[in-house]
């Protein structure tokens, strides 16, 4: 099933289920998928059984909606953005050191290794174990809150002080805390990590400052289990040119984790199981145009594509102007 928020054209809030013809039948009674979601919860039903229970009003075309800037993310806090936490994992993909550090490629000389390396050596070793053992942590990163959330095809606003604004196509795990501090996965979304890849190139110890930016993820939620294998598309596009334009792979048999044991050590932590939060964990990627010697400007638009999802996720890149901030003792 699919699931996208959206904006009705009097400016009400829904959130519909969305069929192949990409046309949407809005849920009675949730006008979000936070609400859906609690609901199920409380119900002990599926996303599904409880929509399906609920009943379906008005059509929407979806596709519609979003030329008109009226989808939002798939999962906010509709109260507090302070309560949807922003996370990531990194060195989770086949593939994805060689952007990190394309020098050091040889993983059987532990002498040549560089952190990275040594971490993707550690996933690759221990980031898939059986069932009820504990596999390898993976690298973890905090990047914001819901204010850090830019929907579909809106732009990115980037610091007047960032040395880059790149994207990074990847898939998103959704989750609702429910009121007993269970985890509950409502499903995955396609999303753009934008990041800052000079910054963190200069030295790894700054991939904290790197990933402190804005995010997008969606149109769509699927709910119910990821495809093994997820092929995709990350394009840039500056004006009517296309600039970059390479495939992503994604899905369990494309990475050195399970999302399982990703899942795992994110939420092992109790401050990550706070009843009513919202979490948004990116899952890592392979493939950036960064690493292609891309240097993105404002206007550039990232347009991203996989073929579990139905729609396209497009932001543009804008730029946020300069600010200074004023420190004040009490």
């Amino acid at each position: 099933m699919r699931l996208v928020q959206f904006l009705a054209k009097d400016g009400r809030r829904a959130v519909a289920v969305v069929g192949d013809d990409a046309r949407g039948q809005v849920i009675q009674g949730a006008a979000t998928t936070y609400e859906l979601a609690n609901r199920a919860i409380a119900e002990k039903l599926s996303l599904k059984a409880l929509a399906d229970r609920l009943g379906f009003g008005e059509t929407v075309d979806i596709r519609a909606a979003l030329a008109e800037g009226r989808v939002l993310a798939p999962l906010d806090h509709p109260e507090d953005s302070a309560h949807l936490i922003v996370t990531g994992t990194g060195l989770t993909h086949l593939g994805s050191a060689e952007g990190r550090d394309s020098m050091h490629k040889d993983l059987s000389d532990s002498a040549k290794l560089t952190d990275s390396m040594k971490m993707f050596k550690l996933g690759l070793e221990a980031g898939k174990p059986a069932p009820g053992q504990e596999g390898a942590q993976p690298e973890w990163f905090y990047k914001g809150d819901g204010g850090s959330v830019v929907a579909p095809e809106a732009a990115f606003a980037s610091p007047a002080f960032a040395q880059d604004g790149g994207e990074e196509p990847e898939i998103v795990g959704l989750y609702l805390i429910g009121p007993d501090g269970a985890p509950h996965r409502l499903g995955f979304a396609l999303g753009n990590e934008f990041s800052d890849h000079v910054t963190e190139k200069f030295n790894y110890l700054w991939l904290a400052h790197s990933k402190l930016r804005q995010c997008s993820f969606g149109p769509e939620l699927r709910t119910g289990p990821l495809p093994g294998a997820v092929t995709g598309r990350s394009r840039v596009r500056r004006g009517n040119e296309i600039i970059f334009d390479k495939p992503f792979l994604s899905g369990e048999d494309n990475m050195s984790h399970t999302i399982a044991n990703l899942e795992a050590h994110h939420f092992k932590y109790a401050g990550f199981r706070r009843p009513g939060d919202v979490h948004v964990h990116f899952f890592g990627t392979a493939t950036l145009s960064f690493s292609a010697g891309v240097k993105t400007q404002a206007g550039d638009v990232f347009e991203i594509e996989a073929d579990a999802f139905l729609f396209p996720l497009c932001n543009r890149l804008g730029s946020a102007p300069p600010s200074s901030v004023t420190v004040t003792a009490l």
